[in-house]
């Protein structure tokens, strides 16, 4: 496997920005030797400290259910064919061999949907109650184990969505073919991918000097495949490259994502008490799964909007504006802020102003573009460079700093050598606020 199907490879993980800089250098032999100076002094963290860090370089992958496929073809006595990391086939194998029995997937609660003898001798079922019962839990089982696989797929498409954009919709044949964007995409969704510090800062740009060296490298290409690179870094500069039918495929994907990610929202807002007005967790609540699609819809809905904007098309959203989602923000880090001095951050202040935003999205609710801006002035904000009624503006390029993976490794293997990195700086800072961008997302 060379340098190239290794950084393909990478869409799909959570690999360090360190690591990726060594294969860039290992695909892009023909450097300047100002590119090779900032992507090797990148390159050279990896070695060094290669090891130290202990934290995972993939996302939770799904376990299919290849296990409770072969114990239901034990029990059954059947063959036939299953794609066991599919939940919809796993599914429809367990309704095909529960006809045995009269199984419904829809009611499969043991002590309530068994039938009794009687209903059993109805169905022409000739099995005795233990081997009925034994046919009900496998497939009982079977059933769980195909949603919680669905919800481990969702959970981790939506989570590389919400980290990298749609790099699950680039071929391998179509990333080797343009070296430069492939190598761009690559490091850039690598340092988007990092863990956040333990900090009062918000996070770093991903987009730092290895990043801006590798785009300007596809400027200067020609025939550089800007689609390809948009559908990781929708940015005006990159949507600026694409044709009408390009722009028009990502206003497609990018407005179907949030919509869909915002529904998920909506959901889980009916089934938890979330405070709207400060959004800090209480127990009970289900902070995962919320800040897991919040990342998601926000980050949908940025490059739906900067999407739109490339397009002069804005104007298809003013009457129905949805604003961001707040991320829910841990007690203790809450806490942490006003100790020293914060508040809440404008940003929640305009999200608790603001309708919902899958009722604005699903015409429940109206919210127009003013109602943002206004909402916005009235906490003394600028919609269009905050990202609420405009495309997210983009801060300075970053400077490179090692990946947070290994302070974060240090902390939990030795909390006195943690705390002093924290003394020396190394994940400490100062916000007089908490919330705003980072918690949005």
């Amino acid at each position: 496997m060379d340098a190239l199907d290794r950084l393909y490879r990478s869409l799909d993980a959570r690999p360090r920005p360190e690591d990726v800089a060594v294969l860039v250098l290992e695909a892009l032999p023909k450097l300047t030797d100002a590119e090779h100076r900032v992507i090797g002094e990148v390159a050279t963290h990896a070695q060094r400290w290669h090891g130290f860090s202990g934290m995972s370089d993939d996302y939770a992958r799904p376990v299919g259910a290849a296990r409770q496929v072969a114990a239901t073809r034990v029990v059954f006595g059947v063959d036939g064919a299953v794609d066991a990391d599919d939940p919809l086939s796993v599914l429809e194998f367990a309704s095909l061999v529960g006809a045995e029995i009269g199984w419904d997937p829809d009611r499969t609660d043991f002590l309530s949907d068994r039938l009794n003898r009687d209903e059993r001798a109805a169905a022409g079922i000739g099995l005795s109650k233990r081997q009925y019962n034994r046919r009900f839990r496998m497939l009982r089982r079977l059933s769980a184990k195909a949603d919680r696989l669905d919800r481990v797929i969702v959970t981790r498409d939506v989570t590389l969505l919400a980290a990298a954009g749609f790099v699950d919709a680039i071929d391998r044949d179509r990333f080797r073919a343009d070296v430069d964007a492939a190598c761009f995409i690559a490091y850039y969704t690598a340092r988007r991918k990092l863990r956040r510090r333990f900090t009062l800062l918000g996070r770093d740009n991903a987009f730092d000097q290895v990043s801006a060296a590798l785009l300007r490298r596809c400027r200067l290409a020609p025939g550089t495949d800007w689609a390809m690179i948009a559908l990781a870094h929708p940015t005006e500069e990159v949507l600026g490259h694409l044709t009408p039918q390009q722009l028009g495929n990502q206003i497609g994907r990018w407005s179907a994502a949030t919509r869909a990610a915002a529904s998920v929202l909506g959901d889980l807002w009916w089934e938890n008490d979330f405070e709207q007005a400060n959004m800090v967790v209480r127990r009970g609540h289900d902070s995962s799964t919320w800040n897991t699609f919040a990342r998601a819809y926000n980050a949908a809905r940025a490059g739906w909007i900067s999407s739109l904007h490339a397009a002069g098309a804005t104007e298809l959203l003013v009457d129905a504006w949805p604003g961001k989602a707040m991320r829910l923000m841990a007690a203790d880090l809450a806490w942490w802020h006003r100790d020293t001095g914060g508040d809440l951050h404008s940003d929640t202040d305009v999200w608790a102003a603001l309708p919902l935003p899958w009722e604005v999205l699903d015409g429940t609710a109206t919210c127009t573009r003013g109602d943002v801006e206004r909402a916005c002035r009235t906490f003394d904000m600028d919609p269009a460079r905050s990202g609420w009624s405009a495309p997210p503006a983009h801060g300075a390029t970053a400077r490179f700093r090692p990946t947070p993976e290994l302070v974060h490794g240090v902390a939990v293997a030795d909390p006195l050598w943690g705390m002093a990195l924290r003394r020396a700086g190394v994940y400490s800072g100062k916000a007089p606020v908490f919330g705003g961008q980072d918690a949005a997302g």
